[in-house]
């Protein structure tokens, strides 16, 4: 037996108390923890270590609470159980400053979809599928060995080289502005007969072809007019500020665009491409320099293009399927229905005619608009602004089509303000010119002039001046989309009544 030592012994005392001490440690829950988190001597140090540090800022955060905040919570407590009401308004109210409505559409959402699809199925039942996508080739086409509407679009490119010669021979002196200005009238008035006579005099032009054909001249129309506005300010500007070109209005004295595109001048922008991107722009009004963004977003343009392949055929099965039927029924003269019967007639034309208006804003307006300016990258994207809130009839066509609006404001109605008109004849010769366009885009196609669209463009003055001056905030936009929802409609019914008195009665008879 070797010599027992006391100093040693002592310490392996202390060290087994140790491991004891841990072992027990590791045995108790530590801050919520289980025993078994914490199965060695060191874990169980630093368990222990964790849970202290935890109690010691539980301690901090959640610090007792004092006799006179005890007091102060207690008489808070009774004071709500005596008192739960205060001065509020109701919800549905407007001085209550609510406005999340977003249940409630979603509600007139289902209603409308349930509404709509009771409204299918009766006429899927009766009539059966009418969706026939030939057909469709046949409102284009009544020929296939004749496309008179394609060879009107082809030929428009005469006008457009026209509009560009003269343009350029006016910047080089070549023409006086007299002789620019008749050669730019002459040029303007083919554009709208030459079109015409040939839907009027050729029978293979179909109405939609017509139509189409018609659409595509007016808005070309009003491009070169621009065009040739623009050109004629950037002259003047030249002569008043020769010696000072390079800073006028017509050319910035910066030299590149945001997406990084030489900025151009006078007349360094009478060229064949710098033409043809405005005719191809979703734009009406003529700028040198058009803002430009910096990329071409493919993600951005495949949704565009997805969205017009699916609401086209949408429009196209919906009109089928829908407002055909409806209109081949309503196609009885007047005179043989009582009034009774021609209010029925009229709202049930009214709401397919309504769902096919918006669906085509959405798909020009929205869908399609945005593709070309995408493919383009043309950078003004502002195609339309919030109509649906159009408390005045006024406001509602200022905002629904801006291109258009754009135009008629930068061309029409300043110009006349400037030359002395006041605001009222200004107002009224422009609904004026778009009345005229409107008839223009329908009575020649179906080659009979009965003045409905010209009329229902005419008739939005007094409606107008009744909406601006009677009726205000929610009643105003709920005569604003009872207009749309009617008015349309009527004009429709009108024109279909005419169109089977001209084409059917005889053979009816």
């Amino acid at each position: 037996m070797g010599d027992w030592d006391p100093a040693g012994a002592a310490a392996t005392r202390r060290r087994r108390a140790t491991l004891t001490a841990g072992r027990t440690a590791s045995l108790q829950p530590v801050n919520g923890r289980s025993p078994a988190a914490c199965d060695s001597s060191v874990t169980a140090d630093v368990c222990a270590n964790d849970g202290q540090r935890r109690r010691d800022r539980s301690v901090e955060t959640v610090r007792p609470k004092t006799r006179s905040e005890k007091k102060k919570q207690r008489r808070n407590d009774l004071g709500d159980r005596m008192s739960c009401h205060k001065t509020q308004e109701s919800l549905l109210t407007s001085t209550s400053g609510f406005n999340n409505y977003r249940g409630v559409l979603n509600w007139c959402v289902v209603m409308l979809v349930l509404s709509n699809a009771r409204l299918f199925l009766e006429n899927l039942l009766r009539y059966g599928v009418l969706v026939d996508p030939v057909q469709v080739i046949s409102l284009f086409l009544n020929d296939p060995y004749s496309w008179p509407a394609a060879c009107l679009v082809i030929v428009s490119n005469v006008f457009i080289v026209v509009a560009l010669y003269t343009e350029r021979q006016l910047s080089k002196g070549s023409f006086s502005e007299l002789v620019g200005f008749l050669v730019h009238c002459i040029n303007f008035a083919l554009m709208l007969t030459f079109p015409a006579a040939v839907v009027l005099l050729v029978p293979s032009v179909t109405p939609v072809g017509g139509a189409f054909v018609l659409g595509s001249y007016t808005i070309l129309f009003l491009k070169l007019y621009s065009y040739k506005d623009v050109n004629l300010w950037c002259r003047e500007l030249s002569t008043v500020k020769a010696k000072k070109l390079s800073r006028s209005l017509s050319c910035p004295s910066a030299q590149t665009l945001n997406g990084g595109d030489r900025k151009v001048c006078y007349p360094g922008n009478l060229t064949i491409r710098d033409m043809y991107y405005f005719v191809f722009a979703p734009t009406l009004c003529y700028e040198l320099n058009f803002p430009r963004s910096s990329t071409i977003r493919m993600s951005f343009l495949l949704r565009r293009l997805f969205e017009m392949l699916f609401f086209i055929q949408l429009l196209v099965g919906l009109t089928q399927q829908w407002m055909i039927p409806v209109i081949q029924s309503s196609m009885k003269p007047l005179e043989d229905m009582d009034l009774s019967r021609m209010t029925e007639r009229l709202l049930r034309l009214a709401v397919p005619n309504h769902l096919l208006w918006l669906i085509f804003f959405y798909w020009f307006f929205h869908s399609s608009m945005n593709f070309t300016a995408e493919l383009l990258r043309f950078g003004d994207r502002q195609f339309y602004k919030d109509w649906w809130n159009s408390e005045t009839v006024t406001y509602f066509w200022q905002n629904w089509n801006i291109p258009v609006h754009k135009w008629c404001l930068r061309h029409f109605y300043k110009p006349l303000l400037r030359r002395g008109f006041s605001k009222i004849i200004s107002q009224s010769a422009v609904f004026f010119l778009s009345a005229f366009f409107h008839e223009y885009l329908v009575s020649v196609p179906l080659r009979m002039f009965r003045l409905w669209a010209f009329t229902g463009m005419m008739a939005q003055l007094p409606l107008a001046w009744f909406v601006g001056n009677f009726l205000r905030g929610n009643y105003g936009n709920a005569a604003v989309w009872m207009s749309l929802i009617i008015g349309q409609p009527f004009a429709v019914l009108m024109y279909v009544h005419d169109y089977y008195v001209l084409h059917y009665r005889e053979e009816a008879q």
